[in-house]
């Protein structure tokens, strides 16, 4: 990174030089997409030779000129039509290994010190089993946790579970007509399927539900709302359970059924000045900002999800009044639903006018078989899939070094949906491929797990053969695996500030294949004095592989 700040404000000061300013952090550099370019190129010179009045190449050759011999790089030089490349000198790349090596924190910034972050996801609708989407909503909020923790802001993660509503009323009418059990997940769940198939395809069926849903709301049928009380607890319990597998702790749960009165209450006080009644309901109009109409109360007197989401943000903020970014993670096909509850946000509270409010969107699970979860039966549960892979990665594991196989076949299954989930953009539609997520090979969870392991056994014997790290001279520090090394702190930065943790999954890959493809073709541990930094720069590796996977939410094992 400090290379990086040295190239950018010399580009900046020699830019001042030839009449042209811009700040150093806004000089553009990228890392180049072949390796032969060097470590970094800037097309600044492109970008601002209009206003210089010259050639893009002849401002180039203008600013190497005036930067000269700068800290760190090895050579400049000018490419097509007035690109400028860098190469880093040995010294950068062997201090990068040396900062990898000795910092835990390795990879980590500063960027959002100060900040407090507020990020609500997997939320699900309790009394019934974890739905696949849950699960990859989980997965990219806790991602998304790490990473803006390991670029310095104050992370409170917040669990939103819907605990009253259509929903429950369905499970609860189910549990009635299947004599059910509510202490049985699995009874819950065909509840549910009953109640929804009844509620869309029974006129009569579906107003006894909506009668139950009313009382639900009222707590006025003791009956009713005892079942209520434990399938709720049922699901909380599961759901507690999986989100210990996932690695996830949350620092404050907020149920609907507290959100709901409130959002009702602050509706009802700005009839006329946010929201419109309507037929009987009050909805908020989003015509005039180019969103859409939606209802906050019903013509029956009850929240909906959209005044419930508003009550929900004003607990949030109490809880959290220091708060400058609140983000939501949920489905791609809430969107827009989300538009309309920030603008309605903005209005309703002055103080989030001026912070940072968005939606994350999450995209759609799909099987390479083409099932997926179905209200009429066919049911994928979030703990189904992650049950299915922890038993074949315990069949597999048999064979492993591993002290406790049941246990490395739990991070094996971790690792294999979370890294298929995370290699995805937000919001972008996934298959997901079982054999492919647990395979060794490439391109997984797992083969980043065995490279970090296979790098953590060859430190391991160093130590124990009293072999001392080097971390400069020698041919391996301008070698590929060490100049990829030296960018995971930018990676991290550009990962976060994006919200995008499939570039760190990438860029993992890339680590962990020059590594294995390395490792194949060197003897580390042979004696010479060149194992010295051989062990080094895995020592790097290890520390890298690590660090990024724990940011991806995946454990690291040492054994594998």
């Amino acid at each position: 990174m400090e290379v990086k700040k040295t190239i950018q404000q010399a580009l900046s000061d020699a830019l001042e030089k030839n009449r042209v300013s811009i700040p150093s952090q806004d000089v553009p550099l990228e890392f180049p997409a072949d390796a032969s370019h060097g470590d970094y190129a800037s097309g600044v010179a492109l970008k601002v030779a209009k206003q210089a009045g010259i050639s893009p190449r002849d401002l180039a050759q203008k600013l190497v000129k005036t930067m000269g011999t700068l800290e760190g790089v090895s050579r400049t030089e000018i490419a097509g039509p007035g690109f400028i490349n860098f190469h880093l000198a040995p010294s950068a790349l062997g201090n990068s290994l040396k900062t990898a090596v000795e910092t835990d924190m390795w990879g980590s910034n500063s960027t959002l010190k100060g900040e407090q972050i507020l990020i609500e996801y997997t939320s699900p609708n309790l009394f019934k089993p974890l739905h696949i989407g849950n699960l990859v909503g989980n997965i990219l909020g806790e991602s998304l946790s790490r990473l803006w923790q390991f670029s310095g802001a104050q992370v409170k993660r917040i669990n939103y579970p819907s605990d009253i509503g259509l929903t429950v009323a369905k499970g609860v009418w189910g549990l009635k007509k299947t004599s059910g059990d509510a202490t049985d997940i699995k009874a819950l769940g065909e509840a549910y399927r009953v109640g929804n198939d009844a509620y869309e395809n029974d006129p009569t069926q579906k107003d006894e539900i909506d009668e139950i849903n009313k009382k639900l709301y009222e707590d006025s049928d003791p009956e009713l709302s005892a079942l209520r009380k434990a399938g709720i607890e049922t699901s909380r319990k599961h759901l507690d359970a999986i989100c210990e597998r996932l690695g996830t702790k949350f620092d404050a749960e907020i149920f609907e059924s507290e959100a709901g009165p409130i959002g009702r209450d602050i509706v009802l006080a700005h009839v006329g000045d946010v929201f419109e009644k309507s037929d009987g309901a009050i909805v908020y109009k989003g015509e005039q900002e180019e969103l859409h109409t939606r209802v906050f109360i019903t013509s029956a007197g009850l929240p909906t999800y959209e005044a419930k989401d508003l009550g929900n943000f004003k607990l949030k903020t109490e809880k959290f009044p220091t708060w400058s970014r609140s983000f939501v993670v949920t489905g791609v096909e809430q969107q827009e639903y989300f538009k309309v509850v920030i603008a309605s946000i903005r209005k309703l509270f002055p103080d989030a006018k001026a912070k940072t409010i968005a939606h994350i969107p999450t995209g759609f699970l799909t099987l390479t078989t083409g099932k997926m979860s179905s209200r009429k039966g066919n049911v994928l549960t979030g703990e189904s899939l992650l049950t299915d892979l922890e038993e074949s990665a315990n069949k597999r594991a048999v064979e492993s070094r591993a002290t406790n196989k049941t246990e490395l076949a739990q991070r094996v299954a971790v690792a294999a949906i979370k890294y298929q989930l995370l290699k995805q953009g937000s919001g972008k539609n996934m298959i997901f491929d079982k054999e492919q997520s647990l395979s060794l090979e490439g391109d997984s969870g797992p083969y980043l797990q065995y490279a970090h392991a296979r790098a953590h056994q060859v430190v391991d014997r160093a130590t124990q053969q009293g072999v001392a790290l080097e971390y400069q001279g020698g041919p391996l520090l301008i070698s590929e695996l060490a100049r990829l090394l030296h960018r995971f702190p930018e990676i991290v930065e550009r990962a976060a500030e994006l919200y995008e943790p499939h570039i760190l999954t990438t860029y993992l890959l890339e680590i962990a294949s020059a590594f294995n493809s390395w490792y194949a073709n060197e003897q580390i541990l042979d004696g010479t004095p060149a194992a010295a930094q051989k062990v080094a720069l895995t020592a790097a590796v290890a520390r890298t592989l690590k660090n990024g996977l724990w940011i991806l939410g995946i454990p690291a094992p040492e054994k594998m």
